[in-house]
């Protein structure tokens, strides 16, 4: 199976989509490790495409976490399921919030090798804070990914929208396949 799990920045896709691949035994595809270099450096989208084409052609089945909606040609060509971690507002922003506390102070490298680490400041007092990432994509990502439910040129997706918790864990218990 090939899902790509996709939600505004501190949804939860990441964590779900972990526990997908570990649940189906697949391998699990991060756009974000694939994009980033050391000191916050991102590669072009050509380079991000070859490397993200030769990962999806590696195994039969994956579970890919992220957005990177430049890609979709690409991963969705092929996906079984779009997984849409679409909580509301102030849950969404309440765990980006969190997380970005947590990454801060935990001070843990985010990809292996990139020395990459948020910091309280590049978290709230920044341009290019994830916060702030959050709150200006929420709305967007929404509208952009309600579109795509409905868009006869992803016909042959599987799409399923989360909204809550409860609906992660069910979908978890018994909605995989």
């Amino acid at each position: 199976m090939k899902i790509n799990v996709i939600g505004t920045s501190g949804s939860g896709k990441t964590t779900l989509a972990r526990r997908l691949a570990e649940r189906l035994a697949v391998p699990y595809i991060e756009m974000d490790a694939l994009y980033w270099r050391a000191n916050w450096q991102g590669i072009s989208d050509e380079e991000l495409f070859a490397l993200l084409k030769e990962k999806l052609n590696a195994t039969p089945g994956w579970v890919l976490d992220g957005n990177y909606n430049r890609t979709r040609p690409l991963k969705w060509q092929d996906v079984d399921m779009v997984v849409w971690v679409d909580y509301g507002f102030a849950r969404t922003v309440r765990q980006a919030l969190r997380r970005a506390i947590t990454r801060a102070w935990r001070k843990e490298e985010l990809w292996p090798g990139t020395g990459n680490r948020e910091s309280f400041r590049q978290s709230f007092f920044s341009r290019e804070s994830i916060i702030v990432w959050t709150l200006k994509t929420w709305r967007t990502n929404r509208a952009r990914y309600e579109a795509d439910l409905v868009n006869p040129a992803f016909a042959h997706i599987r799409f399923v929208r989360l909204r809550s918790p409860r609906q992660v864990e069910a979908f978890l218990a018994n909605g995989i396949n």
